[in-house]
């Protein structure tokens, strides 16, 4: 039975486009059978943006923090576990002014552990986090998904790489506040709904 993570982080709830993509890539994947799905939506604004103390909190070995470091490297101890227990994650993502959503920032600053999700290594660092398949879904107004002003998605993808997880396959609707857009969100979904068949 495989632990999905369903992790999203558009503030347009309902109407969001890269919400309902990968939505529908959960739904192609436990149509399959028996699946566990955990949910992250990072839109609600509860991850905390990381500084020297959470910085440091995060870095200490468990067994040598102290309660109040404790209290400050919880949330990254539980945005970990839900990455290490995933086998596949699905990640539905706009694009916002060129780039990424901050609360996907605050995200990636919290689960990015040495130690832990990558290690430093003679050859370099070496993500942990590998044998994970990842389903991105992208969304935006106006920037082309992979084109020069897309820093999103080649930030991403780099990312996860670089924690371990380079099987990542997407599917975009990209410039759908242009013409034709309604056929761009309208092919998305269609590629969605099967990209796990």
């Amino acid at each position: 039975m495989p632990n999905i993570l369903h992790i999203t982080a558009s503030i347009r709830g309902g109407d969001s486009v890269s919400r309902d993509l990968s939505t529908r890539i959960v739904a192609s994947l436990t149509a399959k059978g028996d699946a566990t799905v955990v949910e992250r939506d990072l839109s609600q604004n509860d991850l905390p943006f990381i500084d020297g103390a959470r910085f440091a909190a995060n870095l200490a070995p468990y067994a040598d923090r102290t309660p109040e470091q404790q209290e400050l490297a919880a949330i990254a101890d539980t945005l970990i576990g839900e990455l290490q227990d995933a086998d596949i994650i699905v990640m539905g993502i706009p694009i916002y002014n060129f780039t990424m959503p901050s609360t996907l920032k605050a995200w990636a600053d919290l689960v990015a552990r040495a130690g832990t999700t990558f290690e430093y290594t003679a050859e370099g660092p070496k993500g942990k986090l590998t044998g994970k398949k990842v389903y991105l879904a992208v969304a935006s107004g106006g920037t082309p998904v992979g084109s020069a002003y897309d820093h999103m998605t080649p930030w991403l993808t780099f990312f996860l790489g670089f924690l371990g997880i380079t099987d990542v396959e997407t599917v975009a609707a990209d410039g759908i506040m242009g013409e034709g857009g309604e056929e761009k969100i309208a092919e998305a979904k269609a590629k969605a709904a099967t990209l796990a068949a």
